[in-house]
């Protein structure tokens, strides 16, 4: 296969494993999503989503949390981890959205990675899950996969995006930047897939016999 047939299969291929592709960070809008963004930083969905009722019900808009004492965020965020980071990021993008935005979250690439705590991985969720604008954020199943597929050189997450980018339909960027996570935390898992045993790993590359090694 060459790197484009590649893609169209596996494109094809998760739109019929994954019809449905849910946003896995339980949020009602925008800010709680970007609060929920935020904190799955080297942190896991599920426990994002154990903390969170918490943190949302103590406040859930930009004005509450940002007359929310840091320290008071970081007691209910530890669990996260970098919790001291992270609370103070919080408040500091809760603060800054009142101040400068009306209380809303920006609705710009641009305006978003201003934001304390807010990278382009992180804007890049938020514009398409809260905004339906097309992205393709890149997390480590991303990154690992992309490079098992052949569908990038795999030197950084930059790259990564730039190729994945390149070589799907843009309406489809949303909704299969999800169904390759769901893929792979069910199947291509950095331990239970080293490039040869998973379904697509098979099929796109049926005469591969030597692991592939992730590049960072």
């Amino acid at each position: 296969m060459t790197r484009t047939e590649r893609a169209a299969y596996i494109d094809q291929r998760l739109a019929e494993l994954y019809p449905e592709t849910p946003v896995p960070l339980d949020h009602k809008d925008a800010f709680t999503l970007l609060v929920a963004v935020l904190l799955s930083a080297q942190c896991t969905d599920k426990r994002v989503n154990l903390v969170t009722p918490a943190l949302f019900a103590l406040a859930d808009t930009p004005e509450k949390m940002a007359r929310v004492p840091v320290g008071k965020i970081q007691a209910i965020i530890r669990p996260c981890g970098l919790s001291p980071q992270k609370a103070k990021a919080i408040a500091g993008l809760s603060q800054i959205l009142v101040e400068k935005h009306g209380g809303q979250v920006p609705r710009t690439f641009e305006e978003l990675e201003t934001l304390p705590g807010v990278g382009h991985k992180t804007a890049s969720v938020v514009m398409a899950q809260a905004f339906g604008v097309p992205a393709f954020p890149v997390d480590t199943h991303i990154h690992r996969l992309a490079q098992r597929w052949g569908l990038t050189s795999g030197k950084n997450v930059v790259q990564t995006e730039a190729d994945l980018k390149r070589v799907f339909p843009e309406e489809h960027w949303n909704a299969l930047h999800l169904r390759i996570i769901f893929y792979g935390r069910e199947h291509c898992t950095a331990f239970a897939c080293d490039g040869t045993v998973c379904e697509l790993c098979r099929t796109t590359y049926p005469n591969r016999r030597r692991a592939v090694k992730t590049k960072k």
